[in-house]
């Protein structure tokens, strides 16, 4: 199933600047979602990271990855509307290749452990098909 921005921000409480997913483009509930973020120069944090050498942050794609997550999560549970995802652990964060203004970052997670409410996955981020930085994270679900 896809979903453009419109059902993300129905799912998501996320806003700008700190909405990182614009598009889902596969799922398998329960299982494993594909999602995009595309990075442009107008990022606000290209103003300070770097000025002259502009670089998204690795916590900001770690992010994106989480709120890929996070959706992925949402899909599990009844009355999602008034749920919200926290994250309580990232681990095996590794950072392989910079990712600048123009880059389209493919975020690809799988759930490895889901239980109830909480939820053990395994992201990567791709720039073509380069990988940019992967994670392990575990996640909640609890009441707005």
């Amino acid at each position: 199933m896809e979903m453009d921005i419109t059902k993300i921000l129905e799912v998501l409480p996320h806003r700008y600047p700190m909405l990182l997913v614009d598009r889902i483009i596969e799922t398998e509930p329960g299982k494993r979602i594909v999602a995009l973020k595309n990075v442009t120069i107008n990022e606000p944090f290209f103003q300070g990271h770097f000025p002259g050498h502009p670089i998204m942050p690795g916590v900001l794609i770690v992010e994106a990855m989480a709120q890929a997550g996070g959706v992925l999560m949402m899909d599990s549970v009844k009355d999602a509307e008034n749920k919200v995802v926290y994250f309580m652990t990232i681990d095996k964060v590794k950072f392989r290749k910079p990712v600048v203004p123009g880059d389209q970052l493919r975020l690809e997670l799988e759930i490895l452990d889901l239980r109830a409410t909480r939820c053990r996955m395994r992201g990567e981020a791709f720039v073509e098909d380069k990988k940019v930085a992967e994670a392990e994270m575990m996640a909640q679900i609890i009441d707005r």
